[in-house]
């Protein structure tokens, strides 16, 4: 216990520095920024401001961007009440309830109440990771390369195939990241690999260009063709925020329900917010007394939602903290910001920089506490956002994009890279194909790679090293169930098609 709380003294005395300060209110007003204008996203927010941290402390960045990414799950609920347009992907369960209370002239409760919500969700997953993450870190230390390459290869598929409606596609995405990441020189021979000659290839592909590109871009891309300009309600004052009795007294079991889902769901790679929301309101309407309610403006279908998804943001940390394996794409740049620095991301992160680790995990308490303080009195600011003509909006964050990653390395090659990268995410979006499993693949491409070597150098070649431990037999019958499941539903996905051509 006293090595706890002398954690928690160290996370707060980092956090609570005037520099870390600075970040993470930064990071909170852009994230709920962001996520209140729809169509730009958590990841493209990172992205953006991912060239930053270059020149910044990795605490700092890790706290900037970290407040950017449980910053825009707290906006994005505004523009989803207010004009049923969801900010970011996990708000767009709130659009179900959220929106016709919204017309019922209860805009400003419902933006209240889901401030409260998030608030609760984000608080009840910092202590889950405060509680777990060092036991999972304990058992972590334990692991060998044989059984680091076994779980990065589980965080993989487990990603490409858990939330994807066609998890061939994406594990044919995670193997396109790989190839990506694999692009310089090998760290083994020094022989460069799919440089095709080119002396500007030979430290890689940047992770900027990728990240920026690729969600960025294509993001802007896709919004342009379908959001136009919507009126916002105008009217919404204190007294009209303040929810009544009956609101309050049916709010707490659905926020403890969500946070349980989101907490869970959120540790688990490849699932996240997104699966957490709707869990939480396909709960909510089956233990509900009156389920017709839902759809109709209950309060309890935007109050489970918000919650599991804000628990869900923050307990997706503990896998990217405490072993080094990002279990979504926003969590492959929170890993990048450590790799750029040069620390090693893994369980050796809290016993080597313990102000690191708890600094960060602190700091979501500050940023939490920010974007309640926030949130409330800035909605009238954010509804005057919404107004923005999107022909202005749009081209102005490209020139943004464009600025960013030419900083980085003062590479034109960067910049066709981004452009090229933001053309092969929008194609992807439009075929149907998922980029977050790229991302990861990209970033956790060499690590898989460079673990596998080890193993086999240290067996002297012999693959049964894979075996040799109830551990690594565990994981690999994982991946095995993992492939199996992609295999099921892609054929039962094949066999739909031609019952569906016949009608």
């Amino acid at each position: 216990m006293s090595e706890f709380l002398a954690n928690i003294s160290l996370g707060l005395t980092t956090a609570l520095t005037l520099n870390n300060l600075l970040y993470c209110a930064i990071g909170v007003t852009l994230g709920t920024l962001v996520g209140v204008i729809p169509g730009i996203g958590t990841l493209a927010a990172m992205s953006l401001l991912f060239p930053l941290t270059f020149y910044l402390d990795p605490i700092a960045g890790l706290v900037m961007l970290g407040g950017i990414y449980y910053g825009t799950t707290y906006g994005g609920s505004t523009a989803s009440i207010l004009l049923n347009l969801p900010g970011t992907p996990s708000n767009a369960v709130v659009c179900f309830d959220g929106y016709p209370m919204a017309q019922q002239g209860r805009a400003g409760v419902a933006l209240f109440m889901t401030t409260i919500a998030s608030f609760v969700g984000g608080s009840i997953g910092i202590v889950v990771i405060m509680l777990f993450s060092p036991f999972v870190v304990s058992v972590a230390l334990e692991f060998g390369s044989v059984e680091y390459f076994l779980l990065m290869l589980v965080g993989l598929l487990a990603s490409a195939v858990v939330a994807n409606a066609a998890p061939i596609r994406g594990i044919a995405m995670v193997v396109l990241g790989v190839l990506l990441g694999l692009v310089g020189v090998d760290i083994n021979s020094g022989a460069p690999r799919f440089t095709f000659g080119t002396f500007a290839l030979l430290d890689g592909i940047s992770l900027v260009a990728l990240a920026m590109g690729l969600f960025g871009v294509s993001e802007i891309m896709a919004s342009v063709r379908g959001l136009k300009s919507a009126k916002v309600e105008k009217n919404i004052s204190m007294r009209t925020m303040l929810p009544t009795r009956d609101d309050w007294r049916r709010t707490p079991m659905p926020m403890v329900r969500g946070a349980t889902i989101g907490s869970f769901l959120g540790a688990l790679p490849g699932t996240g917010g997104i699966l957490a929301s709707f869990m939480a309101y396909a709960l909510e309407t089956r233990v509900a007394k009156e389920p017709e309610r839902f759809g109709k403006g209950a309060i309890e279908g935007i109050m489970a939602p918000e919650t599991a998804n804000n628990a869900a943001d923050q307990t997706s940390f503990i896998p990217t903290l405490a072993l080094g394996i990002p279990g979504t794409a926003s969590m492959a740049l929170m890993l990048g910001v450590l790799m750029i620095h040069g620390i090693s991301p893994g369980p050796t992160l809290m016993v080597q920089r313990p102000e690191l680790f708890w600094g960060v995990i602190m700091s979501f308490w500050v940023g939490n506490i920010l974007l309640l303080v926030l949130n409330i009195p800035l909605i009238g600011v954010w509804m005057r956002i919404l107004t923005i003509p999107y022909h202005i909006l749009y081209p102005s964050v490209l020139v943004l994009v464009c600025i960013g990653v030419y900083s980085v390395n003062y590479s034109v090659l960067d910049v066709a890279f981004v452009c090229g990268f933001g053309v092969l995410g929008y194609l992807m979006r439009t075929l149907d194909f998922p980029a977050a499993p790229l991302l990861l693949g990209y970033v956790l491409g060499p690590l898989v790679e460079q673990h596998f070597r080890r193993a086999m150098v240290l067996s002297y070649g012999e693959f049964s090293t894979f075996v040799g431990s109830k551990l690594s037999i565990s994981l690999l019958a994982i991946v095995a169930g993992i492939l199996l499941y992609a295999l099921w539903r892609s054929w039962l996905s094949f066999k739909r098609r031609p019952a569906l051509a016949s009608k």
